[in-house]
């Protein structure tokens, strides 16, 4: 008897490999460094969430909620919105809890994209981006955001447009350059877009972490960009509960009848004493309206410790990351200063390179500070060597 032979398969995603946060998350662990590459927190969440998670459960919140989620988290995560933002989103028909931001974006992009529609993307992006748009057969259309700024060129983005283009991707506060779209900036885009028929896809995962007093500039603020808009946040994100992986999406009903499609095929429902429990800690809205001093007080202290070496800081305006030029420290590439530096001095980044499809080196690399102070003091001590 032969032996059995497994298929040979044509990859849907040939280009795609092991991400760069897996990679240099195990080069951390393998070198015993201080791990400030991948974005996620050191620390513990606050107890009551997890308490509250207890009783949901002790409730017998345990079998499917619907697949929209929960009513009651529909009903907070709407009122968050409006008392944010001024807009009213249906609970029952605009707003779907997730599995995540994560699936939140590729369930919206496969339920708009057809193949060969054009979606444009602004880099550096977040990884999940290109692949999620390749899937729905659809066609990269790659514009760079401003080199050294990261501002949106908005006649690249005019230009970039043309018949074929079904969406744009957005991104505010941004990962990795940590800049943050202003007022202008969404009134240009709310301009821009509106002859068109171009949907909006708004990754605003990091909506908490605005700084220095600065608003957070929500799609949902906007009549124009909301009317074409998904909205998709993270509770992830905003209360330290990475893992649990549950997020949110709000857009006008008829967008979001197409995204329920999409959402009950690819994960049917979320989570549901989770959900219960995310709805009872939303009915205190101080912890995610104290995020931005708390994620600030770790951006001051960590660019007082970078600014005692040879980087040169960017500016960090939103969400939990620092962005460095590390020309004066290194004359090696992005990717290979970030090797070593994770082997050699034991702290370990991310290059931007990784987010552009063409691996621009720029010479910048991208540190998180959603860390423990001990942990931010480690690092900069091991930094401050160079």
């Amino acid at each position: 008897m032969n032996d059995p032979r497994t298929p040979s398969i044509t990859s849907r995603l040939p280009k795609v490999g092991t991400t760069i946060f897996t990679v240099m998350s195990a080069l951390a662990a393998e070198h015993k460094a201080v791990n400030l590459g991948q974005g996620f927190p050191d620390f513990a969440c606050d107890p009551a969430l997890v308490d509250a998670v207890t009783t949901a459960m002790q409730a017998g919140h345990n079998q499917y909620p619907p697949m929209t989620g929960v009513p009651v988290l529909r009903q907070a995560v709407a009122a968050k919105i409006a008392a944010l933002h001024g807009m009213q989103y249906h609970p029952d028909s605009e707003i779907t809890i997730t599995a995540g931001a994560t699936q939140a974006i590729i369930t919206a992009i496969l339920a708009v994209v057809h193949p060969g529609d054009e979606v444009i993307v602004l880099e550096p992006c977040y990884d999940s981006y290109v692949p999620n748009i390749e899937l729905a057969g659809g066609v990269v259309v790659r514009v760079p955001l401003t080199p050294g700024t990261f501002r949106p060129d908005f006649a690249k983005i005019s230009a970039a447009i043309t018949p074929k283009t079904r969406a744009l991707l957005i991104n505010t506060p941004h990962n990795p350059s940590a800049t943050v779209w202003s007022k202008t900036d969404m009134l240009a885009l709310q301009d821009l877009l509106a002859p068109t028929d171009v949907l909006l896809i708004s990754d605003e995962v990091y909506e908490h972490m605005v700084f220095d007093d600065q608003p957070h500039e929500s799609v949902s603020r906007y009549p124009g960009l909301a009317a074409r808009a998904f909205a998709v946040s993270s509770f992830g994100k905003t209360f330290h509960v990475t893992g649990w992986k549950v997020g949110t999406v709000a857009a006008p009903a008829p967008l979001m009848a197409e995204f329920r499609k999409v959402h009950q095929f690819n994960v049917f429902t979320v989570n549901t004493p989770v959900q219960h429990a995310l709805a009872a800690y939303l009915s205190n809205p101080a912890p995610y309206l104290e995020l931005p001093a708390f994620y600030q007080r770790k951006r001051d202290l960590f660019r007082a410790g970078l600014a005692h070496t040879k980087f040169k800081l960017l500016p960090s305006q939103g969400s939990y990351f620092q962005c460095v030029d590390i020309s004066e420290v290194s004359d090696l590439g992005e990717a290979d200063f970030c090797q070593w530096l994770t082997r050699e001095v034991g702290v370990a980044a991310i290059p931007l390179s990784a987010f552009y499809g063409d691996g621009f080196d720029q010479r910048v690399v991208r540190f998180c500070f959603a860390k423990q102070d001990a942990t931010l003091n480690a690092a900069l001590e091991r930094l401050q060597k160079l």
